[in-house]
């Protein structure tokens, strides 16, 4: 498991930035999703069920007709529904395209009283009946430690920034503890991955901008072995010519995580952040795409090329290793959660930038929060993979005099 465990990996646990917008180079348009209800396939004549900043949006009144619920109203942000005879009042973002309304399906799907969930492989949103006690069986224990001080309350989510339909629902603690949250805080808001400056930024960072390409700054070997995965992968060899070695090495992990079923989309900040969006909680970012990318941008030409030979030899087991973290995860495993974590201790450089000055950072804000006075709660989902440890947020706010307890 050490060995599978590896740096090509971690930026699943550790950096959200990276992995919304890597794999953006290679990827080919994505086709509509598909919304699945109780196993029938739900068929959009003309207007189709879209993906906007990794929210899932379906033509509104339709689709609350094929869920049995009768829309009322619906004005910018807000949904009045009324579904067994009762009137829900839903908080949500909508959209209009072509005259047509649209919704985020996880809050029509949740008002009609159905439990929503991703099928990365397939793009198919899937709503189940929602019985409580079937969801809190297959609720996955996941990561969450809870702090207190003055009034104040902090919870600290441990997220993977990719995930599958598997990881929802999520147990009944989790939101039961976003309810009452003035704010999420996440390192960077990965619902902007899309937007326009954001991909400027990684092309900006990520590509030659001196006439030279990939093949210039690597060795021979390294460039043969990454033609040679592309081809593999039905992608020309040198697709990703362009590109700098940290870009190339994420792609790579983030193709084998899609292809194994898993991928931001899913994943545990994002799947709060539409929360947080559905419900008008302001959303704090701890980081930037901007430091998150430039801190990989400013790996010295050594370390790229370590990690993306790591990634290369190990492209074809990455899929399995990924599905071994996603159990951890499930399990709230925290001695596996420590193994994954101590298993860059090797590497100074990647430590240090990864890890140790991103902590102290987060864990600063987070001091921050908890000594306002205001008497509020935050809801802080970061990469698990930064919370345990010699350097981890626990330790560091344990030695500002926190009391920190697992939840």
């Amino acid at each position: 498991m050490k060995k599978n465990w590896n740096q090509a990996l971690l930026s699943l646990m550790i950096s959200a930035g990276l992995l919304a917008t890597a794999a953006a180079p290679a990827a080919a348009a994505p086709v509509s999703p598909v919304v699945s209800m109780e196993g029938q396939v739900l068929e959009y004549s003309t207007s189709k069920p879209m993906v906007e900043k990794g929210t899932t949006y379906v033509p509104l009144r339709w689709t609350l007709q094929e869920l049995g619920v009768k829309l009322a109203q619906a004005s910018e942000d807000t949904i009045y529904v009324i579904t067994d005879g009762d009137s829900k009042i839903l908080k949500a973002k909508l959209l209009k395209m072509n005259g047509v309304t649209y919704a985020p399906i996880r809050v029509v799907g949740e008002a009609a009283g159905y439990a929503v969930a991703w099928d990365a492989k397939t793009r198919t949103v899937i709503l189940t009946a929602s019985v409580k006690d079937a969801v809190q069986a297959a609720a996955g224990r996941g990561f969450m430690w809870e702090v207190e001080s003055g009034g104040n309350t902090v919870y600290l989510v441990g997220s993977m920034h990719i995930a599958d339909e598997s990881f929802y629902p999520l147990r009944p603690e989790f939101d039961e503890a976003f309810a009452e949250a003035d704010y999420l805080g996440v390192e960077i808001d990965v619902s902007k991955a899309a937007d326009e400056a954001q991909q400027q930024l990684i092309m900006k960072l990520g590509m030659y901008q001196d006439g030279t390409t990939l093949k210039d700054h690597i060795s021979a070997d390294t460039y043969a072995k990454l033609g040679e995965v592309l081809r593999q992968s039905g992608i020309a060899p040198d697709a990703l010519d362009v590109f700098k070695p940290w870009v190339v090495e994420s792609t790579l992990g983030s193709l084998q995580a899609s292809a194994a079923g898993y991928e931001a989309a899913a994943g545990i900040d994002l799947y709060f952040v539409q929360k947080a969006m559905e419900k008008s909680i302001p959303v704090l970012e701890l980081e930037s795409y901007e430091s998150q990318l430039s801190m990989f941008n400013g790996f010295s030409q050594e370390l790229q090329e370590r990690n993306l030979n790591t990634a290369l030899e190990q492209f074809n087991q990455l899929d399995q290793s990924v599905k071994q973290m996603a159990q951890m995860w499930k399990t709230g495993n925290e001695e596996q959660l420590l193994e994954l974590t101590n298993s860059v201790s090797e590497d100074a450089e990647y430590v240090q930038a990864m890890l140790i000055d991103r902590n102290i950072g987060m864990a600063d804000k987070i001091d921050g929060y908890l000594r306002n006075g205001k008497n509020e709660e935050y809801f802080i989902v970061v990469g698990a993979a930064h919370y345990l440890g010699e350097h981890g947020i626990i330790k560091l706010l344990e030695d500002k005099g926190y009391t920190v307890k697992r939840k």
